[in-house]
């Protein structure tokens, strides 16, 4: 799941700083969802998968099929 995150971001040319900025939390603590050094809470799955357009399984790594 924490490739994904990452993979996703850096595919759209993000930096972390931005996606912290669109969760309304520091680089750090985004960094660390990133990282796996912090359980990724459901709300943040559910806005990351929105601000992506894709499903949540796939963030999660349930399916390879990245559009809802």
């Amino acid at each position: 799941m924490y490739r994904r995150l990452r993979d996703l971001r850096e595919d759209r040319d993000l930096t972390q700083k931005e996606v912290a900025a669109y969760l309304n939390c520091s680089q750090q603590v985004y960094s660390n969802y990133e990282l796996g050094q912090r359980d990724l809470p459901t709300y943040v799955l559910i806005s990351l998968s929105s601000f992506y357009g894709v499903s949540t399984d796939y963030i999660l790594g349930l399916t390879d099929k990245a559009h809802r």
